[in-house]
């Protein structure tokens, strides 16, 4: 047949019948599936029911790889959100307050507990924060820190500690006044006359001065006074300055009944050299100063209060106690005295038999009386002693020669 023949016209008509038949059965199947009875809707869900249980326990693995009929189409299906975990409900009436394993609860302190004024710079800030961790336990103390950072006795200008501590006492009434300060006051003094340069006659005359006049702001009305003497730095002429100041601040304040607490020894070497780290209160090697080789950090603060704090408990008595609870006889545990004490305190002469029991002796009967004198009343007497039995070491007597008539003849 040639290549551009022409098929006939009956192949062509032929696939017609062919097309509708397949629209019809496409048209058909959708009928069906919009009429399907109901038993067949049930038993669709059903099977969704069953798969998602077998989803639960088998696994997604296991229904995806299972034979799925043909004539169900299946549905989507759609990820379940999860419920937000319930959120835990604390009831506020009766259940405790949340609390950590190492917090312990606040001891709260008595309303006529003692105070303990502190005031100086930056040093009795820090001084303060250890102070009050080292008396938080005793309810009968009070620490009260009024330090202020960039203070001392030199700069009365900018704070003037003379004017301000008489306020401070006025108004706390201490039982105690803690003072460090100094640290600031390596700097040039501008006093009515001059200008005294630092480490001069001149400016440690008036320094001194001025220190005598501090502390009698406190001794004066009989109140305790411990100065706290200033620590190691690591700078040299810090450290060199701070040493000379301290034998100052001894000498001034002990002339005036005040005592020296001198910390140089926490923290310092066996040379003593600056140190960085050392022993906490616990004998623990911990870092004691900051970065600048002039701040304390807190272990190094807890550890300057540990000074402070022995005398502090000596001046307090038992108020410094961690058990005082109450102060006045309310509280007191029975001592079990009788109703009426008169009967029991009756005295006594010291020359009366009946103190020591009467004149009876091995209970109620009377020593029996003897005729003859005992060898003890013999010796002390009469210095007559009984003679040994015969054979003992002590018995001295010649044997008695026996008569001739008793020596036999042989």
């Amino acid at each position: 047949m040639p290549a551009d023949a022409e098929l006939p016209m009956t192949k062509k008509t032929d696939r017609t019948p062919i097309r509708w038949l397949v629209l019809a059965l496409a048209a058909a199947s959708l009928c069906l599936g919009a009429l399907a009875p109901v038993h067949v809707a049930e038993a669709q869900e059903q099977r969704y029911q069953r798969r998602s249980i077998l989803d639960f326990f088998l696994g997604r693995r296991y229904l995806d790889d299972a034979p799925q009929a043909p004539d169900v189409q299946q549905p989507r299906r759609q990820q379940r959100k999860r419920p937000p975990p319930p959120k835990a409900v604390v009831n506020t009436r009766t259940a405790p307050p949340l609390r950590t394993v190492e917090e312990e609860p606040a001891v709260q302190k008595l309303g006529d507990a003692r105070t303990i004024l502190i005031v100086g710079d930056f040093l009795a800030s820090g001084l303060g924060d250890g102070l009050t961790a080292a008396f938080e336990t005793s309810p009968g103390v009070v620490v009260e820190a009024r330090g202020n950072v960039s203070s001392g006795l030199v700069r009365d200008d900018y704070y003037d500690w003379p004017e301000q501590l008489p306020k401070m006492i006025d108004e706390l009434k201490p039982a105690m006044v803690v003072v460090m300060i100094g640290a600031n006051d390596r700097q040039q003094m501008v006093t009515n006359t001059a200008k005294e340069k630092f480490r001069t006659d001149g400016w440690f005359t008036e320094y001194r001065r001025r220190v005598l006049s501090f502390g009698k702001e406190v001794t004066g009305r009989k109140i305790p006074l411990l100065w706290v003497g200033l620590p190691a730095f690591e700078s040299d002429s810090m450290t060199a300055d701070a040493v000379q100041m301290n034998q100052l601040y001894r000498n001034q304040v002990e002339s005036i009944g005040g005592e020296f607490v001198d910390i140089w020894d926490g923290f310092v070497d066996e040379n003593g050299n600056f140190i960085v780290t050392g022993s906490d209160v616990n004998g623990q090697q911990v870092r004691l100063r900051t970065s600048d080789g002039i701040n304390l950090t807190q272990a190094g603060r807890r550890k300057l209060a540990f000074y402070v704090e022995k005398p502090a408990r000596r001046l307090l008595g038992t108020q410094a106690s961690p058990d005082l609870v109450r102060l006045d006889s309310s509280n007191l545990p029975g001592l079990g005295l009788p109703d009426n004490p008169v009967e029991h305190t009756v005295p006594i002469s010291l020359s009366d038999p009946d103190l020591d029991g009467g004149a009876e002796l091995l209970g109620a009967r009377p020593p029996p009386m003897a005729l003859t004198r005992s060898p003890r009343d013999l010796l002390v007497e009469q210095g007559e002693m009984t003679p040994a039995p015969p054979g003992r070491v002590d018995d001295y007597r010649l044997p008695v020669a026996k008569a001739p008539a008793e020596v036999s003849v042989k």
